[in-house]
């Protein structure tokens, strides 16, 4: 029997579903849509209510979640996308309290019209519009306060008259909050000292003390320098690359940095492993037995802030370079220092910080202040502990609406 908490989610919540959620998903690239959506419709499903996922292509799932395509989670039915305009599902579908379209992703005409006639033919009932919903991306910009839960009257088609809100996620009390589930501080205060090796060893890391490092990553600039870092320290390290992109980035640095040091990783302090594909419930375990987590994207930086270990963020590039911007304000958001700072504009290939007091002169990736980083990343968890979470705050929006 494994000695690791198997997830940082509670039990499934014993009393009756309070509400019906429909989510809408569609994956545009890299799986951080669907990750976002899963886990909203996980945590409201562990709370009480239930919901249908009606996303385009759920095939992420089987490894994010397993049994959830099966219909093995309670609470939670994940629906194809063309569902939402078969006039045959339409029929018989029941209706639900509320709406979330995922990051603007738009309902299906049938969906909404078929919704529409409904409400229409029994307005002397209690049938009422749904709640509806544009959840956002998440963003530490000044904008997000601005506009976070703002309406958007339907001008026009079948549900002319009807509202939206946006709701967006956020790290300040203006804005909607993160996800992070209500079992999630009791699963990390349960964690006792053995439970890192106990969890490397049964995803067969041969763990040997090394200073453990995650990277789940796109293609970051500096990759080549960092491997390059850590194989000429003298801390030996343990480098658990995640599947996709960032094992095709470690393929495509790892020649340059033997180049750089003149050496193979194998005869130097630095090793790999390769992991396969991990469960959210695992991941989540990964960031917290690492001294050093590497995230991209929004749902894995939302968990290297739950997991309190220090971490460099890999935001998405955008042609526009309007991550650069994203990423400065997360950075001031968050009060990170000089160096911290320094090291993630150079992760992301963005432009140095100039005069910035404390800034190194020259990056060593294999010589980082791991624990004052530890510290800094610490007084944030706390900080955005004392926060609503999102699904809390998404349920009191509702309250108010219904």
């Amino acid at each position: 029997m494994s000695s690791t908490p198997a997830s940082p989610l509670p039990a499934p919540h014993p009393q009756a579903p309070a509400w019906l959620w429909d989510v809408f998903c569609q994956v545009i690239d890299n799986y951080g849509d669907i990750g976002v959506c899963w886990r909203l419709c996980a945590d409201l499903a562990q709370r009480g209510h239930s919901v249908r996922l009606w996303v385009d292509d759920s095939s992420a799932l089987d490894w994010m979640a397993p049994g959830a395509r099966q219909g093995q989670w309670p609470g939670i039915s994940v629906r194809a996308w063309e569902e939402a305009a078969d006039p045959a599902t339409l029929r018989d579908l029941a209706p639900a309290d509320i709406w979330i379209e995922g990051f603007g992703c738009n309902i299906a005409p049938e969906f909404i019209a078929a919704r529409a006639l409904s409400t229409r033919a029994t307005a002397v009932s209690s049938t009422k519009p749904p709640v509806w919903i544009n959840l956002e991306y998440l963003s530490a910009e000044d904008y997000v306060e601005r506009c976070h839960a703002l309406p958007s009257p339907v001008m026009q088609g079948p549900a002319k008259g009807w509202t939206k809100h946006f709701y967006y996620p956020g790290f300040t009390e203006g804005t909607g909050g993160l996800l992070r589930e209500p079992g999630l501080d009791a699963w990390q205060h349960g964690l006792d000292d053995s439970w890192r090796g106990a969890w490397l060893a049964e995803h067969g890391v041969a763990w040997s003390g090394e200073r453990l490092i995650s990277l789940f990553c796109y293609e970051p600039a500096a990759l080549a320098k960092a491997l390059a870092d850590w194989m000429g320290c003298d801390t030996p390290t343990l480098l658990l690359v995640t599947p996709g992109r960032a094992r095709h980035a470690i393929a495509q640095a790892l020649p340059q940095a033997e180049a750089m040091t003149g050496i193979a990783h194998q005869d130097g302090p630095l090793r790999l492993h390769y992991l396969e594909a991990l469960s959210h419930p695992d991941f989540d375990a990964l960031l917290q037995c690492c001294d050093l987590n590497f995230v991209r994207g929004e749902d894995s930086l939302v968990r290297a802030l739950w997991a309190g270990q220090p971490f460099v963020w890999h935001i998405y590039p955008q042609d526009d370079g309007a991550h650069a911007e994203k990423l400065a304000a997360f950075l001031h958001c968050m009060g990170a220092d000089a160096t911290l700072s320094q090291l993630h504009a150079a992760w992301n290939g963005l432009p140095p910080i100039h005069n910035a007091p404390g800034q190194q002169t020259t990056l060593d990736w294999g010589r980082l202040p791991l624990s004052a980083w530890r510290q800094q990343v610490q007084g944030w968890r706390e900080r955005l502990r004392q926060q609503a979470d999102l699904v809390s705050g998404l349920v009191s929006f509702v309250e108010k609406r219904r």
